[in-house]
């Protein structure tokens, strides 16, 4: 599994790259603030979906601060995704590097 430091992921965003944002916090948390583009499969029901995500694709794992994306990519590794990255400090660390006009909580 990479990680990518939120300005990692702009750059590479900015560059053209086509990922599969995949955000894994509450239904809550992600109606509060998100990434553009992502799409949410909160965590605690990752299993139910795997059908659902490419396993070709590169997955950038999306959560508040990294620790439950973390834990969402080693599973999908697990699951035979081959191109797994967990975005570091979450959606917090991207509201403070990269989108200061992002939400917090």
């Amino acid at each position: 599994m990479r990680q990518f430091t939120p300005r990692d992921l702009k750059n590479h965003l900015d560059q053209g790259g086509k990922p599969v944002l995949l955000d894994v916090r509450e239904q809550w948390e992600f109606d509060y603030c998100r990434i553009g583009g992502s799409e949410l499969i909160p965590m605690g029901k990752i299993h139910l979906h795997l059908d659902d995500i490419d396993p070709a694709a590169e997955v950038i794992v999306i959560c508040h601060h990294g620790i439950r994306s973390r834990q969402v990519a080693y599973y999908l590794e697990t699951q035979g995704f081959t191109d797994v990255v967990n975005l570091e400090g979450g959606v917090e660390r991207w509201a403070q590097e990269v989108d200061p006009s992002m939400r917090q909580y």
